[in-house]
C-alpha cells in the first residue's frame, strides 16, 4: 500500500484540490463509475486540464485502504513553473538557456536520475509532458538527491508545440537520437540549447524529430546497442557542459 503525503483521494476534496490551483501529477478515475459529483469534477478536470486515467477499483484499492469514492489523485510536491514565463526571464538575466526536454520518459527512477545529473550540468529547467511522463513522486524526489527541489520543472500539454515555442525563442533544438549520422559531438551547444530525450523505448517522437533543428546519435562501440536513458542524457549533457566551459 502507497502511503505519500501527496496523495488525495474523494470526489468531493480532489475537486477543492483543482479549484484551489494544486498542482494535480497524477489523477485516476474508475472505471464505470456514477454519483454525485461526478459532473463538477469532470468539469474541473476538464477547465484545469488536467490528465486522468480510468483505472479498475482493484488499482484504486492498492493506492489508498481510506473510502477513495472512485477518485485517487497525487498532488505535485514541487512547485512547477510556466515555461513561457521562465525563458524571456532567462534572457532578461543574461543567461544562455540550456533546457533539458523529456519526451514520454515515463521511469520515475530514470527521470530523478536525469534531474540529478541535469542540475549538477547547469541546466536551467527540465520539461515534461502533462500526459505519458514519469510521476513526480517520492522515489522521484530520493532518485535525484535532492535536484527536483533545486531545478525548475516545466508540464506542458504538447511537447511539440513547446519545441516551437523554444525555437521561435532563438532557442535551438537538439534531438538526441539514433535515427541520424550525425554525432552529438558535432552540434554547436554554447549558443542558447535545448536538448530532447525520448521514451526509453521508442525514443525521440517522428513530429519532433522532423522540426528539431539537430540530431545526434550516441556512437556505440560494442555489442550492445542502447543505453539506459538516464546514462544517455548524462553523456549529452556533459558534452553541453564541455563545450560551455
Amino acid at each position: 500500500m502507497e502511503q505519500e503525503n501527496n496523495i488525495i483521494f474523494g470526489v468531493k476534496p480532489v475537486i477543492e484540490a483543482i479549484n484551489a490551483g494544486k498542482e494535480i501529477d497524477k489523477l485516476y478515475i474508475q472505471r464505470d463509475i456514477s454519483g454525485s459529483g461526478l459532473s463538477e469534477l469532470r468539469n474541473a478536470i476538464k477547465k484545469a486540464k488536467i490528465p486522468f486515467s480510468h483505472v479498475p477499483i482493484q488499482k484504486l484499492n492498492k493506492m489508498t485502504s481510506s473510502n477513495h469514492q472512485g477518485v485517487v489523485g497525487y498532488i505535485s510536491p514541487i512547485d512547477l513553473v510556466d515555461i513561457e514565463t521562465l525563458i524571456p526571464t532567462l534572457f532578461e538575466q543574461g543567461k544562455t538557456p540550456f533546457i533539458l526536454l523529456l519526451d514520454k520518459i515515463t521511469d520515475v527512477r530514470n527521470f530523478g536520475a536525469i534531474a540529478r545529473t541535469a542540475e549538477c550540468a547547469g541546466v536551467d529547467a527540465i520539461v515534461i509532458p502533462k500526459r505519458e511522463s514519469a510521476q513526480i513522486n517520492g522515489d522521484a524526489l530520493k532518485t535525484s538527491a535532492g535536484a527536483l527541489n533545486r531545478i525548475a520543472v516545466c508540464k506542458v500539454n504538447n511537447l511539440t508545440d513547446t519545441v516551437m515555442f523554444l525555437q521561435a525563442s532563438g532557442i535551438s533544438v537538439v534531438a538526441c537520437s539514433e535515427k541520424t549520422e550525425t554525432t552529438i559531438y558535432e552540434a554547436d551547444y554554447k549558443t542558447p540549447i535545448a536538448i530532447v530525450m525520448g521514451n526509453e523505448e521508442r525514443g525521440v517522437s517522428n513530429q519532433i524529430l522532423k522540426i528539431a533543428d539537430a540530431k545526434g546519435k550516441i556512437p556505440m562501440l560494442g555489442e550492445i546497442s542502447s543505453l539506459n536513458v538516464s546514462v544517455a542524457a548524462g553523456i549529452i549533457m556533459y558534452e553541453a557542459v564541455k563545450q560551455r566551459i
